[in-house]
């Protein structure tokens, strides 16, 4: 079917299968979800996906609250690379309302998400190894995914759901600590991904273990619409970055790595490859961001953009446009947009309904993993259940994404 394993198919009356609960509570399971597993021994009969564990109605949440504060909510969807997120509902609420970011602001942007980028494949392909039965490459890795929360902190504070930027730009400017650290990350970098390749590439035990298995055809990841890394594991050349480029990274150079028959192991390749091109658009944007005046980091949008504290508290103007902005008082545009973002699990868009109000009339979130997800359970059939861990592994599901 989807993979090299024989699809399978037992009509012995005298065979006994058994029934699985792998999930919610089982730790192989990567997060709250389930699947519930018909087994003939190890081998995987049938199988049916649930969701529904984490009941947190992010989009019926949103319709109540205003645009600025709804940056929250999408810190909970993929939260391996929350920043990825934020920029990408901030570019949206900028497409409803006609807002162009500077150039200096779309750099810092792509600094950003392609360090959230690398952090997410930092934690998909370690946890892949550790599900391999490497814990080395994992607790190896970590320190490098510490260094990129700490220019999180530098820049807003916060590591992990970072409410990171505003609409328009960033709520601060980047300061001199910060580009060391990042400086620092790619110097430090360059080098831990280089022994992380050395330790899983060529690795005799790794590559039986995932080479070959859940292998899927373009056709089917297509037609299940797939998208991100696991789409070009097969071979489709397709990147929202390169296809419908936003916050100008047409301005970049980069590759977009695709594998040949989309299995474990090319999933891994292709993640390695995709940290690699994120190293180099970061280091594209430093040398562009020199270029730019360096005091701009937002937009010229004062009915949108909250002012400054020092200036509410002495300046009557920048008052009146804080108010506004909170009470929700600024008029907006009634239309239907659509934005999308590469995430670091695939293609996340965000569908607008706008009234006119304060706060979105209907708010979609396409959130990859619950698009992904939707193939596990067909493609594990006549799976053993050790692959069938490793290959959810692979796909790397954030629970958060699924019932948003």
């Amino acid at each position: 079917m989807m993979q090299n394993h024989p699809v399978y198919t037992d009509n012995d009356p005298q065979t006994e299968h058994s029934t699985l609960n792998l999930g919610p509570t089982h730790p192989a399971t990567h997060g709250v979800f389930q699947n519930v597993l018909e087994m003939d021994g190890e081998r995987i009969v049938s199988g049916v996906s649930t969701i529904g564990y984490i009941h947190r109605a992010f989009e019926k949440i949103a319709e109540h609250r205003p645009f600025y504060q709804i940056t929250p909510l999408t810190d909970r969807l993929n939260y391996c690379s929350s920043p990825i997120n934020n920029m990408g509902w901030h570019m949206t609420v900028e497409k409803l309302l006609g807002i162009t970011t500077p150039k200096r602001v779309d750099y810092m942007r792509i600094i950003i998400m392609e360090l959230a980028r690398i952090a997410d494949h930092i934690v998909c392909n370690s946890i892949l190894g550790v599900d391999t039965g490497a814990l080395t490459g994992f607790t190896y890795m970590m320190q490098y995914r510490e260094a990129i929360y700490e220019v999180y902190e530098e820049i807003c504070g916060s590591r992990l759901t970072t409410n990171i930027g505003r609409i328009g730009g960033f709520e601060r400017n980047f300061n001199d600590i910060a580009f060391r650290k990042i400086r620092k990350v790619l110097t430090d970098f360059n080098y831990g991904l280089k022994e992380f390749e050395s330790l899983f590439n060529r690795n005799r035990i790794f590559v039986d273990r995932t080479r070959g298995v859940a292998a899927v055809t373009a056709e089917d990841a297509l037609s299940y619409s797939w998208s991100g890394p696991i789409l070009r594991a097969t071979g489709v050349d397709y990147d929202v970055r390169a296809m419908e480029p936003y916050s100008s990274y047409e301005d970049f150079d980069f590759e977009v790595p695709v594998g040949d028959n989309g299995d474990v192991y090319a999933r891994f390749l292709v993640r390695n490859e995709e940290m690699w091109q994120s190293m180099r658009l970061i280091e594209q944007a430093l040398v562009k961001i020199e270029k730019e005046p360096s005091d701009i980091f937002h937009a010229d949008v004062p009915a949108f953009y909250l002012p400054p504290k020092e200036e509410v508290y002495n300046n009557m103007e920048a008052l009146i446009y804080h108010f506004k902005i909170v009470m929700g008082e600024v008029e907006t545009p009634t239309a239907e947009v659509y934005h999308a973002v590469e995430g670091a699990n695939g293609e996340l868009g965000f569908y607008l309904v706008n009234d006119g109000g304060r706060s979105p009339y209907r708010l979609h979130f396409r959130r990859p993993s619950f698009i992904n997800y939707q193939m596990y359970a067909p493609m594990s059939r006549g799976m053993l259940l050790s692959d069938a861990i490793i290959n959810m592994s692979s796909l790397n599901v954030i629970a958060g994404e699924l019932d948003a």
